[in-house]
C-alpha cells in the first residue's frame, strides 16, 4: 500500500495580511459553549478555496482574532465551530446573523485525502476536536467510492458537550460501510449508549468490531489527555506511526511563521503544519 503523504511548507498564497471583510449568514448552537458560525464574504462568495484541515483567522474589531480549524465549507461560505474560552471567542459567540468579520487565510496544509484513497478511515475525536476532523469526515463521505470503511469513535463528557449531534446520529450513519460509534464520560438520565473515556471505548470499538490495522488511515484530534491516551493506545494495539494522522491547529496564532507560538523543535506550525502523521511527530519535541 502507498505510504501516506502529507504536503509540508504550505504558506499562505495570496494576502495573509489583511481580512477580508465577511458577513455571519448562520449560527448554530451546537453545545452550552460551542457555536458554529457560517460566513460568506460581501459579495455573496465564499472568501477563500479551501482543503480539509486548512485553518482560518476570524477577526472582531476592534476586540482581536482566534484561530480555528475550518469545519465546512460550501460553494459560498465557510464555517467554523467556535468554543468560548475567552475575551474573543466570547465576542464571537455574541455575534448575530448580519454581522460583519474578518476573515484571513486559509492557512497551513490539508489531510492527505489524495493518499488515502483506497483505504479503511478511521476517525478518533474528543469534544471540539471534531471539528477539523468532521471536515476530512465529509469529504470521505463525499467521495465515498474513494475509499473502503469508515469508523468514526468520538466522546465528549456528557450528551449536551456532543457537536454535530445531527450528522453523528442520522446523517453519516446513513452512508453505506460507515460506522459511528459515540460514547460519553459519564452516566447520565436519557443516555443509553456507551459510558467510557475516549481511549478505552477506542480499544474496544477496534475489538468489537474487528477493525484492521492494515490498509488503514487514523485521523486523531481531541485535547492533550485524550491525543496521549488514544496514541498510546494505538501504539500498542501495532498500529504504525506512519498510518496515524493529527492537526496541532491548536497552536496556531499569526498563521504567517512571524509570532514564533507555534515554534516546536525548529519547525513552525502554521508553515509545517498543522497536519502531521505521528511518524513525522516523532521528529518534534512533545512538549
Amino acid at each position: 500500500m502507498p505510504k501516506i503523504e502529507i504536503e509540508h511548507g504550505c504558506a499562505h498564497g495570496g494576502e495573509p495580511y489583511i481580512p477580508t471583510p465577511c458577513r455571519v449568514i448562520e449560527i448554530t448552537p451546537q453545545t452550552r459553549d460551542v457555536k458554529s458560525v457560517r460566513v460568506q464574504a460581501l459579495d455573496g462568495t465564499a472568501p477563500f478555496d479551501s482543503k480539509p484541515g486548512q485553518t482560518v483567522m476570524l477577526s472582531v474589531p476592534p476586540f482581536g482574532e482566534c484561530m480555528f480549524a475550518i469545519a465546512a465549507r460550501g460553494e459560498d461560505w465557510i464555517e467554523v465551530a467556535c468554543k468560548k474560552v475567552g475575551y474573543v471567542t466570547e465576542r464571537i459567540h455574541q455575534l448575530k446573523v448580519g454581522d460583519e468579520v474578518g476573515v484571513r487565510g486559509p492557512f497551513g496544509n490539508w489531510f492527505p485525502y489524495e493518499s488515502c484513497k483506497g483505504r479503511d478511515m478511521l476517525f478518533i475525536a474528543g469534544g471540539i476536536g471534531m471539528a477539523p476532523v468532521a471536515a476530512f469526515m465529509t469529504y470521505v463521505l463525499e467521495h465515498r467510492e474513494d475509499y473502503g470503511r469508515v469508523d468514526m469513535v468520538y466522546s465528549g463528557s456528557s450528551y449536551d458537550d456532543l457537536v454535530y449531534k445531527t450528522a453523528l446520529f442520522e446523517e453519516w450513519p446513513k452512508v453505506e460501510d460507515t460506522h459511528v460509534h459515540v460514547s460519553i464520560y459519564h452516566a447520565e438520565d436519557g443516555w443509553d449508549g456507551p459510558v467510557a473515556y475516549t481511549a478505552p471505548f477506542l480499544e474496544e470499538v477496534i475489538a468489537k468490531e474487528g477493525l484492521s490495522k492494515d490498509n488503514v488511515a487514523v485521523t486523531l484530534c481531541g485535547g492533550p489527555s485524550l491525543f496521549r491516551t488514544c496514541r498510546e493506545a494505538l501504539s500498542e494495539l501495532g498500529y504504525d506511526p506512519a498510518d496515524i494522522i493529527t492537526t496541532l491547529e491548536m497552536r496556531m496564532k499569526c498563521g504567517v511563521g512571524k509570532c514564533g507560538r507555534c515554534n516546536i523543535g525548529g519547525k513552525f506550525i502554521c508553515l509545517d503544519g498543522p497536519v502531521f502523521t505521528e511518524e513525522e511527530l516523532a521528529d518534534i519535541p512533545r512538549d
